[in-house]
């Protein structure tokens, strides 16, 4: 999947390790193509309030996605990761997703709006 090595279901880990995975929701405020990269996807502007600002990231989102529908959605986002270069950008959050039947990114979102930043507990 995407060239990262998952760890097996069953490898427990402690809730230490938990919270040191800064999980965030924001809402995404713009949406551009981004034809350079390796598959499809989209460059994401995400609002994370006031103490996080905006950050932007990499999404191959565009199977179940067209730009017009992110705008205004919230997703959740890891933080805490380094920002990574993906061809000529920048991705400096992680946006998160579960795979559909068919290996299409769906994105997690919160079942009623709440404040961006909020932090995952």
């Amino acid at each position: 999947m995407n060239g990262i090595t998952m760890p097996d279901a069953t490898e427990l880990t402690d809730f230490a390790s938990f919270l040191k995975i800064d999980i965030r929701v924001g809402t995404i405020i713009g949406v551009e193509p981004f034809p350079q990269a390796r598959k499809p996807a989209y460059k994401l502007t995400i609002d994370f309030g006031p103490h996080l600002g905006t950050r932007r990231s990499s999404a191959q989102v565009t199977g179940h996605y067209a730009p017009e529908t992110l705008l205004g959605r919230q997703v959740a986002a890891v933080v805490n990761f380094p920002p990574r270069q993906i061809g000529p950008f920048m991705s400096e959050v992680l946006t998160l997703g579960f795979p559909d039947a068919a290996g299409e990114v769906v994105l997690i979102q919160p079942s009623q709006a709440v404040p961006d930043g909020g932090r995952l507990f």
